[in-house]
């Protein structure tokens, strides 16, 4: 653990001081703090409003207390300040730790694996985003009209992704690729797999550097999962391997059906039977079920492939049994990455516990795979936020995973995004129903 001497001592060269968490909503929050009260602050936390955070705490009891994660941190080099970086856990006033931090679902199910199964986890998250000229939707909202890998000069992303990458650099945090995706103006960087915690936490900080320096450069960095009809969305595709103590990869089993252990098959299993109760918190808003259409990259069917970039499940290509892991490809970057991750791994461990298998894998693209068309259909992930509210609604998983407060609160949330969203006259409607 690095040590408060060692923090101080790198706090005397930063402008600025900041701990950053998420809301259950997976937006990012910070607090500036003074520096030169760190000791009382990594001791004792700081106190916040909690009733002003999206589900944090009720108004009637809202003192809560933000503590900086020592290990989380880092100083960050932009072009304007260097920023002293924490990420924050969340205690309630009398100092226990919050039942509403999300960040403690994904301590617990990261505990729970190991003390149960001896299993250990590394994900490694693909971090898509969309460069725009403004923040406010118009004709001329492109940054580039450049598509999958294109260079520069069409590639008008190209500075600020590799902007992005030295930033993260600087301050210890490695890349392995980065590229112009599909859509224009849609950008990806991948970064090296983590542990679950430092991968969530990771991601915050991500967020924050790449809308930090896309400003810089004069565009605007979003994260929305649908902004375009007819074009890709943005996704947030996790990579997972499981691992023993001993660190052998618990996915891989020579000889056996695509080298895939029964453990593997359980894990996958428990991933496609949760899928559509768990949706409301891979894919988050209203928006997001814009993006489940088909040839557009997003999964439709719950199911798994080998190889398949049309399945939900994913099992790539591996170049060794070390590397031997799946993908998950519904999540989308609005999610809240704590809670995302950790019903990832909480879906896989139940499919353990309840020894479920994965069943056949997608031949072909599942996009073309006929079926006759049915409002609610078990056999696809969620069309709509009302259907996966529902799904969740009944889902005796979700609550235990999350607890029951986190799982209150963030329903809360989401059905009340719903009901707005139900409930609005949209512009379209004027033009379509005005006539009458």
């Amino acid at each position: 653990m690095v040590s408060v001497k060692q923090i101080k001592e790198k706090l005397k060269q930063v402008d600025s001081t900041k701990i950053f968490f998420s809301d259950l909503n997976g937006r990012n929050r910070s607090l500036p703090v003074n520096p030169a009260n760190m000791d009382s602050i990594i001791k004792n936390g700081i106190g916040f409003d909690g009733s002003s955070i999206a589900g944090i705490a009720p108004i009637d009891d809202s003192d809560r207390l933000l503590l900086p994660v020592q290990d989380s941190f880092r100083v960050i080099e932009f072009k304007d300040e260097k920023l002293g970086f924490f990420i924050g856990k969340i205690k309630n006033a009398q100092g226990e730790r919050s039942k509403s931090d999300s960040r403690v679902v994904l301590e617990h199910v990261v505990d729970q694996a190991e003390s149960e199964f001896g299993f250990r986890f590394f994900l490694g998250p693909e971090h898509e985003f969309f460069l725009l000229t403004c923040d406010c939707f118009n004709e001329n909202i492109h940054s580039d009209s450049a598509g999958y890998f294109h260079c520069d000069p069409h590639d008008k992303g190209e500075v600020v992704r590799n902007n992005i990458i030295n930033v993260l650099d600087k301050c210890g945090i490695k890349y392995e690729k980065a590229h112009h995706e599909v859509t224009p103006s849609q950008h990806e960087i991948n970064l090296e797999c983590l542990d679950p915690l430092g991968a969530a936490d990771r991601t915050v900080l991500f967020n924050y550097v790449t809308q930090k320096v896309a400003a810089e450069n004069g565009l605007h960095a979003t994260f929305m999962p649908k902004p375009f009809d007819g074009q890709n969305r943005n996704a947030f595709h996790i990579h997972l391997s499981m691992l023993d103590k001993k660190g052998k990869n618990l996915f891989f089993q020579a000889k056996a059906e695509y080298n895939l252990s029964k453990t593997a098959r359980q894990f996958m299993g428990g991933i496609i039977k949760y899928a559509r109760e768990t949706s409301i918190v891979m894919a988050s808003t209203f928006n997001s079920y814009k993006a489940y259409v088909v040839e557009r990259e997003a999964p439709v069917v719950r199911g798994w492939g080998l190889k398949n970039r049309s399945s939900m499940v994913r099992v790539p290509y591996a170049s060794s049994p070390d590397s031997t892991r799946i993908e998950l490809r519904n999540p989308d970057p609005t999610g809240n990455p704590y809670l995302q991750m950790a019903t990832l791994i909480g879906m896989g461990l139940q499919g353990i516990r309840e020894d479920l298998d994965c069943g056949k894998p997608d031949i072909g693209s599942t996009y073309r795979v006929r079926r006759k068309y049915r409002v609610w259909d078990k056999r696809y992930l969620p069309k709509s936020m009302f259907e996966a509210l529902v799904e969740a609604e009944k889902s005796k998983f979700l609550k235990e995973l999350l607890g029951e407060r986190i799982y209150n609160n963030y329903m809360a949330l989401k059905i009340a995004d719903w009901e707005e969203h139900r409930t609005h006259v949209t512009p379209r409607e004027h033009k379509k129903y005005l006539s009458i």
